[in-house]
């Protein structure tokens, strides 16, 4: 039955089939990212979200989908097309417009990553001493950037252990020591990766713009494999602190994205070789 959809003789293209199955396990991911986007928003700006905040509150949303168009464009320039269709003058204009796009709101979401870390620090010394008492005035507790729980009757005395309260200033937002340094902490690991996604996209355009040049050269790929291995460790060093410290989610999504692009690296290797 698996067999049906294959040509006579050959055999089903399995890693094809799971490089992209990879990818849409991401695409899933940024459904997921939104309503966490969505839920943080509603009490990071309680009194409303202007459109110039957007990028602050579904900073994680617009990153993910920004990246699956750059993550398709990649694999469209590395894989799928061939070089008479890769040198085809709309084919060019399309591919770089969309890879334009997407770099923009990757640049944009590093900008609304390094917004909410600052916002981590924004939090001042509460005169609030017991949340049991603040029942009714709609408090939430921030365990993390991206999860708040309500203060209600049931959790106020468990969320926090007599530790100094914080609040974000114009917000309902409150948090103890503890839960706010881990949040700072996370926010952190959020610039960090971003910016190191950054880097690591760079230099992937410069091996494909040296390729599509044939001036790739073998030191040259020796010299960026050596650069983006040492990109990568940074970003599952990321990934183990979100398991560890963050939400599954977040280690989740990282491992997916490491390893979708190593399939965009062993396409750049494979065509260096073809080519040669």
């Amino acid at each position: 039955m698996l067999d049906a959809g294959a040509p006579s003789g050959r055999p089903l293209p399995w890693f094809q089939i799971f490089k992209y199955a990879v990818f849409g396990l991401l695409a899933l991911n940024a459904g997921q990212f939104f309503l966490q986007d969505y839920v943080a928003t509603r009490h990071l700006f309680s009194g409303g979200l202007q459109w110039s905040q957007i990028i602050e509150g579904y900073a994680a949303t617009i990153d993910t989908v920004a990246w699956l168009i750059l993550l398709l464009m990649f694999e469209l320039e590395t894989s799928l097309l061939s070089d008479e269709r890769r040198h085809n003058s709309w084919v060019k204009w399309s591919v770089t417009t969309l890879k334009a796009i997407a770099y923009g709101f990757i640049v944009y979401s590093l900008y609304g990553y390094i917004a909410k870390y600052t916002a981590m620090y924004s939090f001042e010394l509460s005169t609030i001493e017991n949340l049991c008492a603040q029942i009714g005035q709609q408090l939430v507790f921030m365990i993390s950037p991206d999860d708040f729980a309500a203060i209600n009757i049931q959790n106020c005395a468990e969320l926090t252990r007599g530790e100094t309260l914080f609040r974000l200033p114009e917000t309902n937002v409150v948090a103890d020591s503890s839960h706010l340094a881990l949040a700072q902490n996370l926010a952190f690991v959020d610039v960090t990766n971003a910016s190191d996604w950054v880097l690591i996209v760079l230099i992937l355009q410069a091996d494909v713009w040296m390729q599509l040049r044939h001036q790739l050269t073998h030191t040259m790929v020796k010299v960026m494999r050596f650069i983006k291995a040492l990109l990568y460790s940074l970003l599952f060093g990321c990934a183990i602190y979100w398991g560890i410290n963050g939400t599954f989610l977040d280690f989740w999504d990282a491992s997916l994205w490491i390893l979708a692009f190593s399939f965009i690296e062993l396409n750049i290797f494979k065509w260096h070789e073809t080519a040669q």
